[in-house]
C-alpha cells in the first residue's frame, strides 16, 4: 500500500520562514505550540480501491523545561470500493490528551517520547448496515523535532505502541481489542509545529 504524506504546508513554511530578532529556536518553559499532520493513502488492486484521509491537529504547553502536555483531535475517513460488490466506508473521530518528554528542548533538534489517551467514535457503513462503535486508545512512541526557523519546526512521530478497544452500540456486542507493537512505517506521521 502506497503512503503519500501531504507535506506542501511544511515546504511552503520552510521557504517563507524568516528569523525574528531576540528569539531563539527550540522550546522553553511556558511555550505554547500547535502542530498537526495530514495524510492520504491510496491503493488499488484490480477493480478494488482503498482511500484513506487523516487530519490530526494538536496543541501543547510546556509546564517545565522538558515536559509538555496538550490536547488533540483527529478524523480519519476510509473508503473501500469494490466494483460489483458493496462499498465500505469507515469514519473515525478521536479526542484526547498527551504528554511529552523532550530530551534537549532548547536545541534546534530534539528527541521526545510521547504518551497519550484518546476517546474513539467510529461509524462503519457498507450500504446496508450502519454501525456505530465507541471506545478508547492508549499509546506512545518516540519522535523528533527540528526547528527550521525560530518559530517553525518539522516533526516526525512513530506510534510504536498502541492499544485500542471498541464496542459496537448494539445489545450484546463484545468489545474488539487491538494491541500493536512493531516497526510499521505506516505508523510514522510527519507534521509542522508552530511555537508561540
Amino acid at each position: 500500500m502506497k503512503k503519500l504524506m501531504l507535506t506542501a504546508l511544511a515546504v511552503v513554511s520552510f521557504i517563507s520562514v524568516k528569523a525574528q530578532d531576540g528569539e531563539t529556536a527550540g522550546f522553553a518553559k511556558g511555550d505554547i505550540f500547535i502542530s498537526g499532520a495530514v495524510g492520504y493513502n491510496s491503493s488499488t488492486f484490480g477493480d478494488n480501491k482503498d482511500n484513506t484521509f487523516t487530519i490530526a491537529p494538536r496543541a501543547g504547553y510546556f509546564v517545565s523545561e522538558n515536559i509538555a502536555v496538550g490536547a488533540r483531535i483527529g478524523f480519519t475517513s476510509r473508503s473501500m470500493e469494490d466494483v460489483g460488490s458493496a462499498d465500505f466506508d469507515t469514519n473515525t473521530f478521536n479526542i484526547g490528551a498527551f504528554g511529552r518528554y523532550y530530551f534537549t528542548p532548547s536545541s534546534k533538534f530534539s528527541v521526545f517520547g510521547e504518551f497519550g489517551l484518546d476517546y474513539l467514535s467510529r461509524n462503519e457503513d457498507n450500504g446496508t448496515t450502519d454501525l456505530d462503535s465507541n471506545g478508547f486508545s492508549v499509546g506512545g512512541g518516540p519522535g523528533v523535532s527540528y526547528f527550521i526557523g525560530n518559530n517553525f519546526a518539522l516533526e516526525a512521530f512513530w506510534g510504536a505502541l498502541r492499544y485500542n478497544t471498541l464496542k459496537a452500540d448494539v445489545s450484546g456486542a463484545e468489545s474488539q481489542d487491538d494491541f500493536e507493537f512493531g516497526v510499521n512505517l505506516d505508523d510514522i506521521t510527519l507534521g509542522l509545529v508552530y511555537k508561540f
